[in-house]
C-alpha cells in the first residue's frame, strides 16, 4: 500500500472510449459489471465543448459505497445530460476498502511522510491534480472546479474540505447525504487493521504477509454481509493520519483550510429506508441492538431521537430507525451552522423530499434517492425513480439548480423559489419536492437535540 504514482508515459494513441477497470472490492451495494483490478485509476470526462478556449465549469463527481465500493462507470453517474448543459463532468476512481484506507503503524514506518491509511483519499486529491494540470484540453475551467459527491463521496468532499493537500485544487462543494461530525483516528484504525489481520488468521503485526494472500481472501476480509444482526462492520474511512488530515477534520477548532468555499449540503428525507431491503442480513438490528448501539453514540439523546423517527414513521423497523438517526441529517445541520459561523462563504441547505414509487412506495426518500436527478438521468434509471414523463421537469429543475451552482456559487434556478443562504437567524432550507419551497429550519427538533449533547464532534456521522 502507497500512496498513487504518476502514469508512466506513452507514444502513439491510446484508446480512451471506455471506462477503466473497478478498484479491488466485493460487489457491496453498487456493481457495474467491469472487471476489478488494482490498476484502477482512471479518470472519465464527458465534456459538449469544442477547443481548448471553452472554459466551462467543471464538475468533478466522487462516489459513494461505504468506502469499500463503488465506481464512476455507475450509469447512475453518467456525465453526458450535465455536460450537454455548459459544464464539463468528471468521474474518477479511487481505492476502497484495504487497499484504500488500511493503516497501521508498520506501513507508517515504511512510508516517507511516516503516515498511512488515507491512500484512497490521496487517489481523490491525485484525480483533483489531474483536472487542474489537463481539464482545459477538455474545455473546461480549472479555476471553476466544483466537487461533488454522495454517501461516501459527501463525506469525501466534507473530507477534502479540511485537507491542506487538496488547497487551490477546487472552488465549490457540494455534499450530498455524506456529512461527518468526526475523522477516524489512528487507534482506531489500528485496531480495524488488527481485527483484520485476525480474520485473515495473521498476527496482529504481519501487514507484510497480506501481499501474499490471494485477492479472493483479502476481499473477504471485509465482507460483512450475512453478519450477525447488531454487530459493527469494520471501520474503513479516511484517517487522521497527521498529514493528510493533519488533526480531526471536523472539529470546530480545526484550521478553517477551506471555509472561503461555498457549499451546498442536505440529505434526503428518509435516508434509512434505503439501508434496510427485506431480504438482506446485512443491517439486520432489533429493537434492543438499536437502543443499545445509539445509546452509545449519543447517550441520553438516543431516545429523543427515536421517539422523534417513530412519530414520523411508526411503521419503521429497528434498522429503519437506526439509520434515520445515524445517518446524515443531523450531522449536515451541524456543519451548515459552523459553515455560518466561519462567515466567510454562503451555505445553501436542502431537505429532498420527493418519494419514490418503486416498491409502492415503501422506501419514502431513501439514501441515493436524488441522484438520478442530480445527474438528469432518471428516464435511464426506473429502478431507482420509476419511470414516466412526469419526472423530467424535477429532474432539469434539480440538475439546472447543481450547475447554476457550479458556475456562479449561486444554486438558483428558474421556476424555482429564491433559494437563500443558510444563516443562523433564518436557517433557511429549500425543500425539493415536484413544488421546491424554503422552510426556516424545518428540522428543528434534530438540531435541538444536537445542541444538547455536549461534543457533537465526538460523533461520528
Amino acid at each position: 500500500m502507497r500512496p498513487p504514482q504518476p502514469p508512466v508515459p506513452w507514444t502513439g494513441v491510446r484508446d480512451a472510449t471506455h471506462f477503466g477497470a473497478d478498484c479491488m472490492q466485493t460487489p457491496y451495494v453498487i456493481s457495474t459489471g467491469q472487471k476489478t483490478s488494482e490498476d484502477c485509476l482512471t479518470v472519465s470526462v464527458w465534456s459538449a465543448a469544442h477547443g481548448r478556449n471553452a472554459r466551462r465549469p467543471v464538475m468533478v463527481f466522487i462516489y459513494g459505497g461505504a468506502f469499500i465500493g463503488g465506481s464512476s462507470a455507475y450509469p447512475l453517474y453518467d456525465g453526458a445530460k450535465l455536460a450537454a448543459a455548459g459544464v464539463v463532468v468528471v468521474g474518477f476512481n479511487y481505492r476502497v476498502g484495504i487497499f484504500g484506507f488500511l493503516a497501521h503503524p508498520r506501513l507508517s514506518a515504511e512510508s516517507p511522510q511516516h503516515a498511512s491509511g488515507n491512500y484512497g483519499l490521496l487517489d481523490q486529491i491525485a484525480a483533483l491534480k489531474w483536472v487542474q494540470q489537463n481539464i482545459p484540453a477538455f474545455g473546461g475551467d480549472p479555476n471553476n472546479v466544483t466537487i461533488f459527491g454522495e454517501s461516501a463521496g459527501g463525506v469525501s468532499v466534507h473530507t477534502l474540505l479540511t485537507s491542506p493537500l487538496s488547497r487551490g485544487l477546487f472552488h465549490k462543494a457540494i455534499i450530498e447525504s455524506g456529512s461527518a461530525l468526526k475523522g477516524i483516528h489512528r487507534e482506531d484504525a489500528n485496531k480495524t487493521t488488527e481485527r483484520i489481520l485476525t480474520k485473515l488468521g495473521l498476527e496482529k503485526n504481519q501487514v507484510d504477509e497480506l501481499q501474499n494472500l490471494p485477492m479472493a481472501r483479502l476481499l473477504s476480509a471485509i465482507d460483512n454481509r450475512g453478519a450477525a444482526p447488531g454487530t459493527a462492520p469494520f471501520i474503513i474511512a479516511p484517517v487522521v493520519d497527521g498529514r493528510t488530515l493533519p488533526r480531526d477534520p471536523f472539529d470546530p477548532t480545526a484550521p478553517e483550510i477551506s471555509a472561503e468555499i461555498p457549499l451546498i449540503i442536505g440529505s434526503v428525507n428518509t435516508e434509512g429506508t434505503f439501508f434496510t431491503p427485506p431480504d438482506s442480513p446485512l443491517f439486520s438490528l432489533d429493537e434492543a441492538g438499536m437502543r443499545t448501539r445509539l445509546t452509545t453514540r449519543f447517550g441520553e439523546a438516543a431516545d429523543k431521537f427515536i421517539d422523534l423517527y417513530r412519530k414520523e414513521m411508526p411503521n419503521a423497523s429497528p434498522s429503519q430507525i437506526y439509520f434515520m438517526v445515524n445517518a446524515f441529517p443531523a450531522a449536515a445541520i451541524t456543519q451548515a451552522e459552523r459553515k455560518v459561523a466561519q462567515g466567510k462563504a454562503p451555505v445553501y441547505m436542502y431537505l429532498f423530499t420527493w418519494e419514490t414509487p418503486v416498491e409502492g412506495g415503501k422506501r419514502h426518500s431513501p439514501h441515493t434517492v436524488e441522484l438520478p436527478f442530480v445527474f438528469n438521468n432518471v428516464m435511464e434509471q426506473p429502478e431507482e425513480v420509476g419511470n414516466g414523463p412526469e419526472l423530467q421537469p424535477l429532474a432539469d429543475k434539480v440538475s439546472g439548480a447543481w450547475t447554476a451552482f457550479a458556475r456562479t456559487g449561486n444554486p438558483n434556478v428558474a421556476g424555482a423559489p429564491k433559494w437563500l443562504p443558510y444563516t443562523e437567524n433564518e436557517r433557511a432550507t429549500m425543500i425539493i419536492n415536484n413544488e421546491w419551497k424554503i422552510m426556516n429550519d424545518p428540522r428543528h427538533e434534530v438540531r435541538l437535540i444536537m445542541n444538547t449533547l455536549p461534543n457533537p464532534a465526538t460523533l461520528v456521522g
